[in-house]
C-alpha cells in the first residue's frame, strides 16, 4: 500500500494543480449576493454534446496527475467515477446543466487528491468502500433490471400464445 504523494515535492505541486484546475472549473466565479459559485465545466456544459465532453476531457488531468503523485488505483477510480456521474447525467438536457453547477466533480476530485495527500489510509480505505459500494449498487441495479425485463417478457409472451 502506498502512503501519501510518491515526491513529496512532486506530490504536492500535482496536488496543487488540480486543485487549481478545479477552482477554474467549477468556481471561478461567485454569484453576487449569494454562496454560490459556478466556473467553466458549467458554462461549457451548456454546450450541447460537446460541452460535456470536453469539461471531461478537463477532468483527466487530474485523473493523470493523481497516478503521477502515486495515488492508489482506488482513489483514482473514484475520481474517475465522479468524472463519469458528471459526463453522462450532465449530457441529460436541463437537468445535466443543472448537474453541472451542483455537483462540481473536479472539486470533489481536488478534495479527494488533497485527503488522499494528507491522510493516505483512511482516504484509500474509504475510496475502497466506495469503489465496492457503487460495483454492488451497480451490480443490484443491473441485476433487478433483467429481471423485470424477463418477467415482463414472460408476461408478454404468455399474452401473445393462449
Amino acid at each position: 500500500m502506498r502512503r501519501g504523494p510518491s515526491d513529496s515535492n512532486s506530490g504536492s505541486t500535482h496536488v496543487a494543480r488540480v486543485r487549481a484546475l478545479s477552482r477554474v472549473l467549477d468556481d471561478a466565479v461567485r454569484v453576487p449576493g449569494t454562496k454560490l459559485r459556478f466556473g467553466l465545466d458549467g458554462i461549457i456544459g451548456l454546450l450541447p454534446g460537446a460541452g460535456d465532453l470536453l469539461g471531461s476531457a478537463f477532468g483527466l488531468y487530474a485523473l493523470a496527475a493523481a497516478g503521477l503523485a502515486g495515488a492508489p488505483r482506488s482513489v483514482i477510480v473514484r475520481m474517475a467515477a465522479n468524472l463519469a456521474a458528471d459526463a453522462v447525467v450532465g449530457a441529460v438536457p436541463l437537468l445535466g446543466d443543472v448537474f453541472d453547477f451542483a455537483f462540481k466533480a473536479h472539486r470533489r476530485n481536488a478534495r479527494l487528491l488533497e485527503g488522499w495527500a494528507a491522510a493516505p489510509e483512511r482516504t484509500e480505505r474509504a475510496s475502497r468502500l466506495t469503489v465496492v459500494a457503487v460495483v454492488a449498487g451497480v451490480t443490484v441495479v443491473l441485476l433487478g433490471a433483467l429481471v423485470l425485463g424477463g418477467w415482463l417478457l414472460a408476461s408478454a409472451v404468455g399474452l401473445l400464445v393462449p
